[in-house]
C-alpha cells in the first residue's frame, strides 16, 4: 500500500477496470482529470451533464464495460435526470458528483440542494464518500454493484463541491482490480438441471412455440444460443428493440421486433403461438405491446439472472434463473427431439411475407418529401458490414426497430430506452468505444433540437459520427394525440407538434462539421459516401413527408 492522492487512485483504478474515456461536464475532480490523461484515459468534456450520461452509457453498451460520468455539485440534479436512460437500458454506469460539505448542507450554500436522493430512482446503488480513505472500499463496490445482476448505474457523492476534497487529499491507498467486475457478465450462473428437464416437458408439449429476445440476451452475448435454439425447436424468434440483431432479419425464424415499436407480424406471431419462451426479458409493456401479447393464460417459459424478474408480469410455469447465454448452452445440451413443427414455422413465414407486402408500397416509393420507410430500406442497403447504428426514442425507435434490417453478424444496434435526445450523444459515446467501427445515428429533427450543441463536442475531439435526421419539421407522433385534445386540427394543435423548417445540414456546417441536405430518395447513398468521407462528424439533413406516421402496433383486438 502507498500513499497517493484520491485523484491517482481513482486514474488508476479507472485504467486497471479498463476504462478509456469519461465523459463529464466540469468542474469535477479536476486533479484526477489530469492523472487520467497523463495515463491516457481520455476525459470528454460535453456542453450539459446529461448529454455526458448519455455518452457514458453507449460507451459502456458497446465496449461490454462499466461507462463513468461526471459532473459537480451544481449539476447534479441534471446528471442524475440523465440517468433514467441507462437505468431503464440496465446499462453499467459509474456516476460521480461533487457535494458541499456537510458542515454547509441546510445553509443556504450557493448553487446547493440536497441531491442525493435524486440518485436514489435511477441507480441500483447510491452512497456518500466522505474521506479519502473511503474510496477503495467505495469504487470496487462501485463496479461490483454496477456490473453484476442486471446492470445499471451506481452514483458517488463525494465530498465538496468538485470533489477535490477527495481527489487532493493523500491517504495510504492500495489499487486493488477485481477482474470479473472490468466487463459484464461478470458470472454465468445457470439453472439446476431439474428445470431444464421441466422446460425440455414443456417445450416438447407446444404446437406453436415463439421465443422473444429482450436485452438480457445483447447484454450475456448469446445471441448465437438462441438462433441455435431456435432452430432446433423450429420456433420463430421476436426480439425487443434492445435484442434487435440477435437473429438477422433475413433468418427464416426472424419475424422482428414486437410490441408497441414493432412489426405487426411480430406481435401475430406471438399472439397465434400456444407457448412463450421469454429469455432475458423484463416483459414490460413495450416489449409486450402493454401486456396484450401474449394473452394472460399462454403458458410461459422464462430466463433471467435476476429471479425478481421471473413472473413479474406473466407467471412463469418453467422459472429459470440464470445467465442467457450459459443457461440457453446447458438447455441445447439436455433437450430431446422436437415434434414437427413445419407447419407453425410456415405460418410465421406466411405473416412476415404478408408484413413485407403491406409496407412495400412506402418502402419503394420515389416521393419527395421522402417517405421514412424509404428511408430506412436506404440505410440497410448502405450499412456497412460491421457499423453500429444507434437511435434516438419515438419515431427513431419504431422506424429502426420495424424497418431497418440488420443482415450482417457483426453489426450493432442500440437504442435509447426512452429519453428524446440521446441518439446524438450516444453515437459519440459508441464511436469512442469503437473508434474503428463506423457509427450511424439515427434521430429526427425534434431529437436533434435537444443536445444539437453536442456537435461541436463531437468536433473538438474528433468523434466522426454520421447522424441522419428523419427532417419532416415536427413531432408527428403527437400529432393525433393533439388533435383529440383540440377537437380536430387547429392552429393551437399545430403549434404543439409543428416546428419551423431547419436547414440542419447549414448549422452543422457553421460549426465546422459536415452537412448535407437530401431532398430526393436516390441521393441518400451518395450523402452517406460523402459524410463518411469528410472525415468530420456530419449530419445528413433528409427532408422526410410529415404524413410519414408509424402505424399503430397491431394487437390481438384488430382481429376481430
Amino acid at each position: 500500500m502507498s500513499k497517493m492522492t484520491g485523484a491517482k487512485f481513482i486514474a488508476k483504478t479507472f485504467k486497471g477496470y479498463g476504462v478509456t474515456h469519461v465523459f463529464y461536464m466540469p468542474v469535477i475532480l479536476p486533479r484526477a482529470i489530469m492523472e487520467m490523461e497523463k495515463i491516457g484515459i481520455r476525459c470528454i468534456m460535453a456542453h450539459s451533464e446529461k448529454p455526458a450520461v448519455y455518452m457514458a452509457d453507449a460507451y459502456a453498451r458497446i465496449r461490454r464495460q462499466t461507462g463513468i460520468c461526471m459532473s459537480q455539485s451544481v449539476g447534479a440534479a441534471n446528471l442524475a435526470a440523465g440517468l433514467q436512460d441507462p437505468y431503464l437500458a440496465c446499462t453499467p454506469i459509474i456516476a460521480l458528483t461533487g457535494r458541499m460539505p456537510q458542515i454547509a448542507q441546510s445553509r443556504n450554500a450557493y448553487q446547493e440542494i440536497d441531491h442525493f436522493p435524486l440518485f436514489e430512482a435511477v441507480t441500483k446503488h447510491n452512497r456518500l464518500v466522505n474521506k479519502t480513505e473511503q474510496l477503495p472500499f467505495a469504487l470496487r463496490q462501485a463496479f461490483r454493484e454496477a456490473t453484476t445482476g442486471t446492470p445499471g448505474p451506481v452514483h458517488l457523492d463525494l465530498e465538496h463541491i468538485f470533489g477535490d476534497f477527495i481527489g487532493d487529499e493523500e491517504a495510504g491507498l492500495e489499487v486493488v482490480v477485481e477482474e470479473p467486475f472490468t466487463h459484464i457478465p461478470p458470472f454465468r450462473p445457470e439453472p439446476e438441471t431439474g428445470k431444464i428437464r421441466a422446460a425440455d416437458t414443456l417445450l416438447r408439449e407446444a404446437k406453436r412455440p415463439v421465443i422473444v429476445a429482450g436485452g438480457g440476451v445483447t447484454l450475456s452475448q448469446a445471441g448465437a444460443e438462441v438462433v441455435q435454439l431456435a432452430e432446433k425447436l423450429s420456433a420463430p424468434v421476436a426480439t425487443s428493440l434492445n435484442a434487435k440483431g440477435t437473429i438477422l432479419d433475413a433468418h427464416p425464424l426472424s419475424i422482428g421486433v414486437c410490441g408497441s415499436y414493432s412489426r405487426a407480424c411480430a406481435n401475430k406471431v406471438v399472439a397465434e403461438a400456444d407457448m412463450v419462451f421469454f429469455i432475458g426479458s423484463h416483459t414490460g409493456n413495450q416489449v409486450t405491446n402493454d401486456w396484450t401479447i401474449p394473452s394472460t393464460g399462454t403458458p410461459i417459459i422464462q430466463i433471467d439472472i435476476n429471479p425478481s424478474e421471473i413472473g413479474r408480469s406473466y407467471p412463469a410455469k418453467v422459472a429459470m434463473q440464470g445467465d442467457a447465454k450459459a443457461t440457453v448452452t446447458k438447455l441445447l445440451k439436455n433437450i430431446g427431439p422436437q415434434p414437427d413443427r413445419a407447419e407453425w414455422t410456415h405460418r410465421a413465414q406466411e405473416l412476415v411475407a404478408q408484413w413485407k407486402a403491406d409496407v412495400a408500397s412506402e418502402v419503394n416509393s420515389d416521393a419527395s418529401p421522402i417517405r421514412p420507410e424509404r428511408l430506412c430500406r436506404e440505410i440497410t442497403e448502405y450499412l456497412p458490414s460491421d457499423a453500429i447504428l444507434v437511435s434516438d426514442t419515438g419515431h427513431s425507435g419504431i422506424w429502426t426497430g420495424a424497418m431497418i434490417d440488420l443482415k450482417h453478424p457483426e453489426q450493432t444496434y442500440i437504442r435509447c430506452a426512452g429519453s428524446l435526445g440521446w441518439g446524438l450523444p450516444a453515437s459519440f459515446g459508441a464511436k469512442c468505444a469503437a473508434p474503428d467501427r463506423p457509427v450511424v445515428c439515427f434521430t429526427g429533427d425534434g431529437g436533434l433540437w435537444y443536445h444539437l450543441t453536442e456537435l461541436e463536442t463531437a468536433l473538438r475531439y474528433g468523434i466522426n459520427t454520421v447522424t441522419v435526421v428523419n427532417n419532416n419539421h415536427s413531432l408527428n407522433q403527437e400529432q393525433e394525440l393533439n388533435e383529440r385534445v383540440y377537437g380536430g386540427r387547429t392552429p393551437g394543435s399545430d403549434a404543439l407538434w409543428i416546428f419551423p423548417e431547419t436547414d440542419f445540414a447549414a448549422v452543422a456546417r457553421s460549426l465546422g462539421c459536415f452537412g448535407i441536405r437530401v431532398d430526393k430518395p436516390g441521393d441518400i447513398h451518395s450523402a452517406l459516401d460523402q459524410a463518411f468521407a469528410s472525415g468530420k462528424p456530419a449530419i445528413i439533413d433528409v427532408r422526410t413527408d410529415i404524413e410519414g406516421i408509424a402505424p399503430p402496433p397491431w394487437r390481438p383486438s384488430a382481429m376481430e
